[in-house]
């Protein structure tokens, strides 16, 4: 079908600077020059005059072709009195429903009434008074009203002008995006004291019931996936994905602007991306279940870009630029979101382990008090049995310097050590197999300490692509099989998901522990594993005989679980 080109009349003889004009939209539209307004002209969309003259009866109009010029504005115009009787409208103001023209009128007289009590200055530009008319839920209208001017009056007198403009369109986007503001507060309302309690399962499971609820009750999407930027490894991993397709929860994204698909485009760019369909558009790859069509746009906090937000549609081209701006706007609060959940936790730890060295402190006065009385008592008695009490009182204070040291490295350490009962045997770890990954040092020494008394033979891993590697090789190796791992879930090349990803094909699922510092998860290695049947977590810093209560529930059997 052939594309209409809109006729545009200019009311001006030809030349001049509206030449130039002319060239411009004569590409689009129809432009003719008329030095009067006829039956010909009837159906031009646009009307352009002159500028100056700016009075239209130095244009040489007749009555009839003001009328025309009137007539053919695109809003509706109207004189009104300061008694509320309407003097003269427009086609299109005759046109209104009557309830509209009511409410019109009543603002119209309001603002002619209070035209007659302002001081005139004909040098001054006129008042005009600005109203919004709403009727029923979905029908806005703005009224602007400015007073009628007469050559030679000396006071602005009864009469108003009127110009109204439907804005129901405005008025429903800025509607939605109020609503739209009022979710996102919502989704940014966290209880600091129940967060820091929160497991990072459980803080993502609340973002994610939060974030579904405000798509579905606001935006009216029910398909949509979010995936984070890792910092370690460069890839965007999914955190979020409501309705999508394991093919497309699987997919390995990078931000890139070709061969990553819209998601790592956006990633990239920084720039929203609207598929239109998804069948003829080389850019997307995969994601919801029968989708046609996806909006996706950058998760940013200030001008970091820390992930993506990808919605899809089972319909062709359902989504224009005016979603682009809610979503966007969706957008920025989910990232404030999971930046706070975040920030709530690091604080939390951060908290813990200040206390903590402070508290150290403050006892290593009272211990050395302690430690000098002993020698005081030791260099007094030569009884035995006080010497006895002595030399555990000062162990005592060892043990103390000692815990309080471990608790004030926080997640770098496991406490309780010294309370294990090593000299008994646990008969469900002898002979047991065991890899451990963890890139500190210290956790992972202290870890295959405890196990290997218990009896485990222990291969210790600094790096989660050794632990990868040790795991492959095993696989390969049937006589030396892993019976669990044990893994930490932030290490530089390769992420906890990652280790749990291929341990899972090697060892069983409830064989396998993740680790991490205080609840702290950035890559959502837990949550991601979570999902697909990890049950076993240790947060930093645990205590050695949970540890072992862990590796027990692990490595049992089902039946004696």
């Amino acid at each position: 079908m052939a594309r209409v080109r809109p006729k545009i009349v200019f009311l001006t003889p030809p030349g001049g600077e509206t030449e130039e004009l002319k060239q411009l939209l004569s590409e689009h539209c129809e432009v003719v020059y008329a030095e009067s307004l006829g039956p010909k002209d009837a159906d031009a969309a646009y009307l352009i005059i002159p500028a100056d003259p700016g009075n239209l009866g130095q244009t040489g109009l007749g009555d009839h072709e003001r009328d025309v010029l009137l007539n053919s504005v695109g809003e509706a115009l109207c004189l009104v009195t300061a008694d509320g009787k309407l003097l003269w409208g427009n086609r299109m103001f005759d046109s209104i429903q009557d309830d509209i023209k009511q409410a019109v009128l009543m603002a119209a007289q309001e603002a002619a009434v209070s035209f007659e009590g302002l001081e005139y200055d004909p040098k001054a530009e006129p008042p005009m008074v600005r109203r919004e008319i709403e009727i029923g839920t979905n029908r806005l209208y703005e009224l602007r009203m400015t007073p009628m001017m007469v050559d030679g009056a000396t006071g602005f007198g009864d009469r108003a002008v009127g110009v109204l403009r439907d804005i129901s369109h405005a008025g429903a986007v800025r509607k939605k995006l109020k609503a739209v503001e009022q979710a996102g507060a919502r989704l940014n309302r966290f209880d600091r004291d129940a967060v820091a309690k929160m497991n990072a399962v459980q803080r993502l499971r609340l973002l994610e019931e939060r974030v579904t609820k405000s798509s579905k009750d606001i935006l009216d999407y029910d398909q949509f996936s979010i995936r984070l930027l890792d910092d370690h490894t460069g890839r965007l991993e999914p955190v979020i994905s409501v309705g999508f397709t394991q093919d497309a929860i699987d997919l390995e994204l990078y931000p890139a602007e070709e061969g990553n698909g819209t998601i790592g485009y956006v990633a990239a760019t920084g720039k929203p991306y609207i598929c239109h369909d998804t069948t003829t558009d080389d850019r997307y790859l995969v994601g919801a279940s029968e989708a046609r069509s996806s909006l996706t746009v950058p998760l940013q906090v200030g001008e970091a870009i820390i992930g993506v937000l990808d919605i899809e549609s089972k319909e062709v081209d359902a989504f224009d630029e005016q979603d682009v701006q809610y979503v966007m706007q969706f957008a920025r609060f989910v990232a404030m979101a999971l930046q706070t959940l975040n920030m709530l936790v690091v604080e939390s730890s951060s908290t813990g382990a200040i206390i903590t060295g402070r508290f150290e402190g403050e006892l290593r006065a009272p211990l050395d008090d302690i430690l000098r009385e002993t020698e005081v008592m030791g260099t007094e008695s030569t009884d035995p049995v006080a010497a006895a009490h002595i030399a555990k009182i000062r162990a005592d204070v060892e043990s103390i310097r000692s815990r309080l040291k471990n608790v004030a490295a926080g997640p770098n350490t496991v406490l309780g050590v010294e309370d294990l009962n090593c000299d008994k045997v646990d008969e469900l770890l002898t002979g047991r197999r065991a890899l451990v990954a963890d890139d500190n040092d210290r956790i992972g020494s202290m870890i295959a300490d405890v196990l290997g008394r218990r009896g485990c033979e222990v291969v210790l891993c600094k790096s989660g692509q050794d632990a990868i590697n040790e795991l492959e090789a095993s696989a390969a190796d049937g006589h030396k099989r892993f019976d669990f791992v044990i893994s930490d879930i932030s290490m530089p090349d390769r992420n906890g998901y990652e280790v749990f990803s291929v341990a899972s094909r090697i060892v069983p699922e409830e064989a396998i522990i993740l680790m991490t510092g205080f609840g702290y998860d950035p890559h959502h290695s837990i949550v991601r594993a979570s999902q697909e049947g990890m049950r076993n977590v240790l947060y930093k810093p645990f205590q050695a005989a949970r540890l072992i209560d862990e590796v027990h529930k692990a490595i049992r059997p089902p039946e004696s679980a």
